[in-house]
């Protein structure tokens, strides 16, 4: 979960890298803002009298997330649900709410969780970037319930941005370190080049008149050549470079909207496909019924070796017009029990890819082939990959993912599983654990 406990001084505490089934053993790292001290807290297990004694709604929480952590979530729902009977103050009632909703979501009550991130939402100022960053609550984003609360939220005049993006301007200038710098000489050289031609085209004129006293024709013709050709030269490149920065940026967004897809794997369980990386090669297959269903077949015949490369056969059904799902708006304001706004919490995003099991775990549960989540969400995507390579939405097209989660290829129509395991390494060679 992401909202943990509450320190002895009734101070909120987060824990901003869950760990419900592997124990975070590490030591306890305080941050402050302002003057609630936000903290990341382990899951050591409490002592016999505390899993006794919970008669405070800070202590039930305590217990309720360290109950959570060993996979008892019934026992767990109920400490929550005992810490909103014992008289909260705002921060512990809307602890107690989100990870009761948190327990709803494991369980696969839908209604009931978002029914209590609607109370933290419209009375205790749950950020919703909160709710979209947690992998304990990817079952729920999957939901409708949460397209309603979405609605809802934004209604309200709620930010639901999703905040788990990292800013993508700041990566993009990691992964093209000297774009400001070239820009920084672009505009400095066209400048000078400006002043250059605004001094040269009068002298341009003289020397054409033949005035006495006048520069020579071809000398100044030359120069002013050079300094209209050059500032025209450094315009082009300032364009270029700010349209490949959008088409970088551009790229950015569809990998970090690929990386919160949902799935649901052969157990059963709902996970976002980040939380995949380094475990499988999603080979996502779109099109018609019929073709996907083949391609699917034809896969069957080298199961075993795509298995060995770690391939996760991902069928996505292009869904028939006139089936397309509508949400009901209906917003809500905020109320006056709102407390001091809070900051969102999990907004690197790099911390979703802790799931809420082991790896080891994850990887027992990752079979053949997975199921998708949200068809509305993946269609979007591909349809939106297919433009930006120039291949009319719509067209069937297989997708092969790298370990890392980016787009390794892609192509028209359905894959040769034979060209496929020919090109991919097997998990354990050493190619694959550079593509890590």
């Amino acid at each position: 979960m992401a909202m943990a406990a509450l320190a002895v001084q009734h101070k909120l505490l987060f824990r901003s890298n869950p760990q419900k089934w592997l124990p975070n053993t590490s030591l306890r790292k305080p941050m402050s803002v302002g003057r609630v001290s936000f903290i990341h807290c382990s899951s050591s297990s409490p002592s016999p009298s505390q899993e006794t004694r919970a008669d405070t709604a800070e202590t039930c929480v305590n217990l309720g997330l360290s109950l959570f952590s060993k996979g008892r979530v019934k026992d767990a729902l109920a400490q929550f649900e005992t810490a909103l009977t014992l008289d909260p103050n705002q921060m512990e009632a809307q602890a107690a709410l989100y990870n009761k909703a948190c327990c709803h979501a494991y369980r696969g009550e839908g209604k009931k969780a978002a029914e209590c991130l609607r109370t933290a939402l419209r009375e205790y100022n749950l950020k919703f970037g909160t709710i979209l960053n947690d992998p304990d609550l990817a079952s729920f984003r999957a939901l409708p319930e949460f397209k309603e609360l979405q609605e809802e939220a934004r209604l309200g005049g709620e930010d639901i941005g999703y905040s788990f993006r990292r800013d993508l301007k700041l990566i993009s200038e990691v992964q093209a370190p000297f774009r400001g710098v070239r820009r920084f000489f672009y505009v400095a050289f066209a400048a000078a080049a400006g002043i250059s031609t605004f001094f040269t085209i009068p002298r341009l004129f003289r020397a054409i008149k033949g005035d006495e006293g006048a520069p020579d024709l071809g000398e100044t013709s030359l120069n002013a050549a050079i300094n209209i050709g050059g500032l025209v030269l450094l315009v082009a490149l300032f364009l270029w470079d700010n349209r490949k920065e959008e088409e970088q940026i551009a790229q950015i967004t569809r990998d970090e909207t690929l990386s919160r897809l949902p799935l649901r794997l052969s157990t059963n369980r709902v996970v976002e496909l980040v939380q995949l990386r380094d475990t499988v090669r999603p080979v996502i297959l779109a099109g018609k019924k019929d073709a996907v269903n083949m391609a699917i077949q034809k896969a069957e015949r080298f199961r075993t070796e795509l298995l060995n490369r770690g391939v996760l056969l991902v069928p996505v059904i292009w869904i028939e017009e006139g089936r397309r799902p509508t949400i009901e708006k209906k917003g809500f304001g905020s109320s006056s029990k709102t407390p001091a706004s809070l900051p969102s919490i999990g907004d690197e995003f790099d911390q979703r890819t802790q799931s809420i099991t082991a790896k080891s775990r994850l990887k027992a549960e990752v079979r053949f082939k997975a199921e998708i989540v949200s068809p509305g969400e993946w269609e979007s995507w591909i349809r939106e990959q297919q433009k930006s390579e120039g291949v009319t939405p719509g067209e069937d097209v297989y997708i092969i993912l790298r370990l890392d989660g980016r787009v390794r290829r892609s192509g028209k129509g359905m894959p040769d599983w034979q060209e496929i395991v020919k090109e991919l390494p097997p998990m354990d060679a050493l190619l694959s654990k550079l593509e890590r």
